[in-house]
């Protein structure tokens, strides 16, 4: 069996309390998970439960109190800034809610820029071969502004898919999308998920959660489940299940 590119192990996580004196509110509570080469996993729960925080914390995005996450096989804790932000530059990509484009560059643009802000050399068969894998080869030179939310989202994805990264986490990536530009970026992120690459998605939309793998519901900070190429009806089951026991 393949090693996993994502270990965690018995991972805590507490933000401080909300006033002087409060105890620190736990967030993650113990949690270990693997993710392998070319599968999708989607982390989903009622709101509260430490779903985006169990995605920062394995990204690299936010420290952790305790436990171990081996992230392409590197342990985070203790890694400096400048390490750890060197491996998410050689091994992430992000795809998050809001797009992050820089308004004033064109589509492919946007797509080149990690790599240059990395000091990589950045391939045009590459930028074309993403915009191309998005469906989006004749807005190469369309700047955000004159792109729609999906295609702008698209743009987001394929500026990922060009670093070819290992891992791509995503954090409610079709949240501000309709429903059919939604359904297009999530297939997109499907189809992203195979051989050496792997797929970390928070979602709210059972839907999209049902095209993973695996889905772990979460509840409370803490593992609650784990379904295997789920229906739609079973992932709202288990998440109904997890709020009511909460």
């Amino acid at each position: 069996m393949t090693e996993p590119l994502i270990h965690a192990t018995n991972l805590h996580k507490s933000f401080p309390g909300t006033g002087r004196g409060e105890p620190p509110v736990p967030v993650l509570r113990g949690i270990s998970l693997d993710v392998r080469p070319g599968e999708m996993v989607s982390i989903v729960g009622p709101s509260g439960s430490g779903k985006s925080t169990l995605l920062y914390c394995l990204s690299g995005l936010e420290p952790y109190d305790s436990g171990s996450v081996v992230l392409a096989g590197r342990e985070l804790a203790g890694l400096r800034r400048g390490a750890l932000a060197s491996l998410r530059r050689r091994h992430v990509g992000f795809v998050f809610q809001s797009f992050n484009l820089i308004p004033s560059l064109t589509a492919r643009e946007n797509i080149a820029l990690p790599a240059r802000l990395a000091r990589q050399r950045v391939q045009p068969t590459d930028v074309d071969r993403a915009l191309a894998d998005v469906g989006l080869s004749d807005r190469a030179r369309h700047r955000p502004g004159q792109l729609s939310g999906g295609q702008q989202q698209r743009i987001a994805i394929a500026r990922v898919l060009a670093l070819r990264p290992e891992i791509v986490f995503a954090d409610e990536p079709t949240g501000s999308l309709d429903t059919a530009t939604g359904a297009d970026v999530l297939h997109l992120l499907r189809a992203s998920a195979q051989e050496e690459r792997s797929v970390v998605m928070v979602t709210h939309d059972l839907e999209a959660a049902a095209l993973a793998d695996r889905v772990l519901v979460l509840r409370d900070g803490a593992i609650h489940g784990e379904l295997r190429r789920p229906t739609p009806e079973q992932v709202l089951e288990a998440v109904a299940t997890a709020r009511t026991t909460a």
